[in-house]
């Protein structure tokens, strides 16, 4: 959960946070149709693509650019609307690798057979019921983002560890995983030491910060400067 506007740099920094997680390898991403996300992931994933001058041996080389490396997954979910907002029709389609590829990584997951956010949508709605501080109408809501991060995280581990979930058979997401062999109550999460240091936080900004140097912007800094 990252917490900010809907802009570029947020993007980067979510997409930027996934790739952490994912210590290398390449994830599947099911998006919508927010207009930074491709760039984001560029930004973050992308490869250096070496492009050809205009004229054969003649004039400048072109700077290089970035291009999705051949076995990264990004399906879009897109949804029309009319001039009111009312939603029309929802379409799908693949922005990186080919759509069969897309749908048989998604039925391998079992989260459907079609590129769908309907996990992340379904996520949403259960924060927002359950955080009254990104409730629509509320008169609680944070004055400080920092405030807002905090409580998002908060709400994170008592939903992964103290709370029983219908779907999973009468276990939390945290048993689901393996991470943990009962339902956790509260005061055991308040008394054991499983809260993230300053330290830890720190190492974890600087892997993020990492992941959002692009490869164009490593190979522009190592690029040998020319011998007058």
């Amino acid at each position: 959960m990252r917490v900010g506007p809907r802009t570029l740099e947020t993007a980067c920094e979510l997409v930027a946070s996934v790739a952490v997680c994912c210590r290398g390898k390449l994830p599947l991403l099911l998006i919508d149709d927010h207009l930074p996300y491709p760039a984001a992931i560029l930004q973050v994933f992308g490869q250096i693509k070496h492009r050809r001058r205009r004229k054969k041996g003649r004039g400048r080389k072109r700077k290089p650019t970035l291009k999705p490396p051949p076995n990264l997954l990004v399906g879009v979910v897109k949804k029309v609307r009319d001039a009111r907002g009312n939603l029309l029709k929802v379409t799908t389609y693949g922005l990186f690798g080919r759509l069969k590829d897309i749908e048989d990584r998604i039925r391998r997951l079992r989260i459907g057979s079609k590129i769908n956010t309907s996990h992340l949508e379904r996520l949403n709605g259960t924060v927002r019921g359950q955080q009254t501080r990104l409730a629509r109408r509320t008169r609680n809501g944070s004055r400080l983002s920092r405030m807002l991060q905090w409580a998002l995280w908060l709400w994170r581990d008592l939903y992964n560890w103290t709370r029983v979930h219908g779907s999973l058979q009468g276990r939390c997401p945290a048993m689901a995983l393996g991470l943990a062999d009962h339902v956790w109550p509260v005061f055991e999460y308040i008394r054991y030491p499983v809260h993230v240091g300053d330290l830890q936080r720190q190492e974890w900004a600087q892997q993020r910060n990492d992941a959002l140097e692009s490869h164009s912007d490593v190979y522009q800094r190592k690029k040998a400067l020319p011998i007058s």
